[in-house]
């Protein structure tokens, strides 16, 4: 089942109504997600973040950055479940809900209409769920453009947004190894 592979990142979220939205979101994200790499050529992300299952360890990482970083941030209890949340999610549909041979680029943009297409499931405020979306578009920091598309993502603006991107570019940076067991488990936690 698709939440108990995030068994450890659901109970990082003291919220229950924020904890079961993100549990009934899980269960929507694309088979594929669990087995991709995080990125086709390598090229942006440490060798934990490459080969099967990839994709699933970035964001396990990025998860865990924000816990180990929260104690010097000054974040409410429900903006760090948020952020919990939009982390668990922010490549989720990376290439696309159906899946495309490639990355989409407006990636963040497609995880936010995921997200809102669900929105009426979701035990959360309206609020809540522009929060999620508002992290989960501008994931990609500067990052925003690209070469191959017209897309112009938005930009981090908020603290929180801030720090979800930081959390996102800190768990794919090749110079920090993160090491995980046979069952994509941080080991060490």
């Amino acid at each position: 089942m698709k939440q108990e592979v995030f068994s450890k990142e659901l109970n990082y979220i003291k919220n229950e109504d924020i904890r079961k939205s993100l549990e009934i979101m899980l269960a929507y994200v694309p088979d594929y997600f669990f087995a991709i790499p995080a990125a086709s050529t390598g090229k942006y992300h440490p060798l934990y973040a490459q080969g099967e299952g990839g994709l699933l360890r970035h964001t396990k990482a990025a998860v865990r950055m924000a816990v180990e970083l929260y104690g010097i941030y000054k974040f409410n209890e429900r903006e760090k479940d948020l952020m919990i949340m939009a982390l668990v999610l922010h490549d989720s549909v990376k290439k696309g809900i159906e899946e495309s041979k490639y990355t989409l680029f407006d990636h963040p943009l497609v995880a936010c209409e995921f997200v809102k297409s669900h929105s009426g499931e979701l035990p959360i405020f309206k609020e809540d769920i522009d929060f999620l979306c508002e992290c989960i578009s501008s994931h990609m920091g500067r990052f925003n453009t690209s070469d191959y598309s017209e897309v112009i993502l938005p930009i981090p603006k908020t603290p929180q947004q801030k720090f979800v991107h930081m959390c996102d570019y800190l768990a794919s940076r090749k110079v920090i190894q993160i090491s995980f067991d046979k069952d994509n488990n941080i080991i060490g936690d």
